[in-house]
């Protein structure tokens, strides 16, 4: 009989009680379980540690799952102890995996054979962000990261400005925290004055803060501190 395969959230920002985020019902379930598919072993061994499940982290097997991982045959490879019988654990680097995150290649794979797969509750910056936003929470769409290059970039922001006034409907995407600062100037430069930009900062953290303003409104304050600070961006 294959095991089952647990989708573990862990906390966005850093810190030392990890149960002050967690539900303790996932306490239970991680205790359990000796194999686990990360995107990221030490900060995995790190966050395991902190919640304190009363098993040394050296007993613990971590397998890697990351934007290296070829999601064909290695993949197959990790699922094979859960077709076996043995069940895992799945942790991505913050927040909950599967969303904007390679876990999703392992979930897939165990849904091809037949796998329970079993996500537990967590916190998730997209939708953190999406419900403190005051955005329309009916319709909204994640796009990940936008282009690097200036060009490139721009024309991505203007067509997910055009997409949430035609469609009202809320665009969220990402950056780098240290290109953070060049973003928002540029959404700021581009965007008509009536566009509400909402953005979430070191949410779940001690410096969490979630702010709406119309373009035309943030033109006019000093803007937060962006510069390396894990972000979320709302257009609507």
């Amino acid at each position: 009989m294959a095991g089952t395969l647990y989708l573990i959230p862990c906390p966005i920002a850093e810190c030392d009680d990890v149960w002050g985020v967690l539900p303790a019902a996932n306490r239970t379930v991680m205790a359990s379980l000796d194999y686990f598919i990360v995107e990221n072993t030490r900060s995995a061994r790190r966050f395991l540690a902190k919640a304190e499940l009363g098993r040394p982290i050296d007993e613990l097997e971590f397998r890697e799952l990351n934007e290296h991982t070829s999601p064909g045959r290695e993949v197959e490879e990790l699922v094979a102890p859960i077709a076996a019988g043995r069940s895992a654990g799945v942790i991505s680097e913050a927040g909950v995996p599967g969303v904007a995150d390679p876990g999703a290649w392992v979930v897939a794979a165990c849904h091809r054979r037949g796998i329970r797969v079993v996500p537990l509750v967590g916190p998730s910056s997209i939708l953190l962000a999406m419900m403190a936003s005051g955005l329309n929470g009916q319709s909204f769409a994640f796009n990940g990261y936008l282009p690097v290059k200036p060009d490139e970039r721009a024309r991505a922001v203007r067509a997910l400005e055009r997409r949430a006034r035609a469609e009202h409907q809320a665009q969220l995407f990402i950056e780098t925290p240290y290109r953070n600062v060049k973003l928002v100037e540029q959404l700021l430069q581009l965007c008509a004055p009536q566009t509400l930009l909402t953005i979430a900062l070191d949410l779940t953290g001690a410096a969490e803060s979630v702010t709406t303003h119309s373009v035309a409104e943030w033109r006019r304050m000093p803007l937060p501190d962006l510069n390396k600070r894990p972000a979320i961006f709302i257009l609507g």
